[in-house]
């Protein structure tokens, strides 16, 4: 198996934002699907964290001061190199995370994308705009857009790679420097990613990786950055976003999910069945937009329910390298066990499991069945709760009506997937779906990977957007600067201000007639 080598994760920890990182404490880093250690991380404090912020500083004024089409050519070329080093990379999401080879790729074919998409886009997005003034001919407007200074992401386990280094991309090609708490468990994906930056000619202070525990790390990139992106739990989440605000500082965040799809009964079953494999089971099902929750129409439910059952059982599911396997292993113990837990929870208060429903430590010590359960209860825990994991339950329903309605009763919004007899009437119930991405035919990748759209969840799956215009802007403080002409508000030099009082109504209600106002 193509597990990286050692010479590799020493010549990446080399990167590492940690003076003396040799004498440091350090965590053992281990391949995900046997459990054996691949290297170990050498652990950061808060000083780390302040010292990189503080190095960032320095070399975000000068990057700043660089033309932005200077800034996007270093991401031509970082976009490239991405692609030319897939394989590597495809090695090491695979090693730190156990997912499958495919959904690796995602992640490779994410980073690229994004960076080409902000690449092309940033030097029109930053230009200096005119806006309509007050006063057509005596005011001019301009809305120009500076670096917010220094931006701190925290990124989660399951997608290390592009959740580590998509939203730093734009905050980068912004004018900002940024400072990356990759996740414990799989640093060396961000790693491998931000080498690549740098070898694209980005300034090594300006994008600094510090790995640490997220109340140590984390806590201080809070605490000193001038913006926060993170990715993970809406829990979580909840407490950044209190911190955050009092420093009164911007907070955007992707979190929870607990994503509906619905099947109408004109639908094709045998593409829905297998689109909701990879819609379910992508990355083992640890992703924050895939499905959990399935509402069929009742006169189709029993052969949806059949077939979708029948492809389950009968997905691939073991460690491997190669492409063809269609899931891999959990990423942790404690993933394995809350799967388990909620599995084991439903099954007890009625739910009855239609594939899989059992870990398999013969495959390897984090492994569990792609799972599919029905007749799950409202008491069960996952009913309402973020699984998280490879499970999915179908729900059948009356109509349309009731699947939008019990779609919509959550308190998360992030992603959903709507399958109808035709394109039109799947358009028309996604538009009633209360989440931040909703794709026709498909599970989440369209929307997702719609790098010019806004992508983010409603209720406590998110707050702010990535992708799209507001994904780089965010990263942004917009200044307004108004030039007065000809004559300054208070009126012509000599002209009564009773006299400039009559005139300035109906020269203020004649602005409807021009064009644009």
């Amino acid at each position: 198996m193509p597990v990286p080598t050692a010479a590799t994760f020493a010549r990446l920890a080399d990167l590492i934002a940690i003076p003396d990182a040799a004498d440091r404490p350090t965590r053992s880093v281990v391949e995900a699907f046997t459990g054996k250690e691949l290297a170990t991380v050498p652990v950061g404090t808060a000083q780390d964290a302040k010292d990189a912020i503080a190095r960032a500083r320095v070399a975000q004024r000068e990057w700043a001061k660089r033309p932005a089409t200077e800034r996007s050519a270093i991401f031509h070329r970082y976009r490239n190199l991405v692609l030319e080093n897939r394989d590597t990379l495809l090695d090491m999401a695979q090693a730190e995370t156990g997912k499958s080879r495919a959904a690796a790729l995602e992640e490779v074919l994410d980073i690229s994308l994004t960076a080409r998409h902000y690449a092309r886009v940033a030097p029109k997005l930053l230009r200096p705009r005119r806006v309509s003034g007050m006063l057509p001919g005596l005011t001019k407007t301009v809305v120009r857009h500076h670096p917010k200074g220094v931006v701190g992401v925290i990124a989660p386990w399951n997608y290390p790679m592009t959740l580590a280094v998509s939203d730093a991309i734009a905050a980068l090609l912004a004018g900002n420097a940024a400072v990356l708490k990759p996740d414990s468990q799989t640093p060396y994906c961000a790693l491998a990613c931000v080498d690549l930056m740098y070898q694209a000619g980005l300034p090594r202070d300006l994008f600094a990786v510090v790995p640490g525990p997220g109340s140590v790390v984390g806590t201080a990139l809070v605490e000193n950055t001038d913006y926060l992106m993170f990715t993970g739990s809406s829990a979580t989440g909840q407490l950044l976003a209190e911190q955050a605000g009092r420093r009164l500082i911007g907070f955007s965040a992707e979190l929870g999910g607990k994503n509906p799809m619905i099947v109408t009964a004109g639908a094709n079953l045998r593409e829905v069945t297998d689109a909701a494999v990879r819609a379910c089971y992508s990355n083992s099902g640890q992703l924050c937009i895939s499905i959990e929750r399935i509402y069929v129409e009742e006169s189709i439910a029993p052969e949806f329910t059949r077939m979708f059952g029948e492809r389950v059982r009968n997905m691939t599911l073991r460690a491997g390298y190669e492409f063809g396997i269609e899931m891999g292993s959990l990423v942790s113990e404690a993933q394995v066990k809350a799967v388990s837990s909620h599995v084991d929870d439903a099954v007890v208060k009625g739910a009855t499991v239609i594939a899989g429903g059992k870990a398999r430590p013969d495959l390897g010590p984090l492994f569990y069945e792609p799972t599919v359960l029905t007749d799950v209860p409202e008491s069960a825990e996952c009913y309402r709760d973020e699984t998280f994991g490879p499970l999915v339950s179908i729900y059948p329903v009356a109509n349309v009506d009731e699947a939008v309605e019990r779609a919509n009763d959550t308190e998360y919004g992030l992603n959903a997937s709507v399958w109808a007899g035709t394109k039109a009437e799947g358009e028309a119930i996604a538009a009633r779906i209360h989440a931040g991405t909703v794709n026709v035919d498909e599970g989440y990748a369209p929307a997702w990977g719609s790098t010019g759209a806004p992508m983010g969840g409603m209720g406590v799956s998110g707050v702010g957007r990535r992708h799209g215009e507001d994904g780089l802007l965010k990263y942004t403080e917009p200044q307004t600067i108004a030039t007065t002409r000809i004559l300054n508000l208070g009126g012509p030099r000599g002209l009564p201000p009773k006299a400039w009082a009559k005139i300035m109504p109906p020269f203020v209600k004649a602005l409807q007639w021009i064009p644009g106002r």
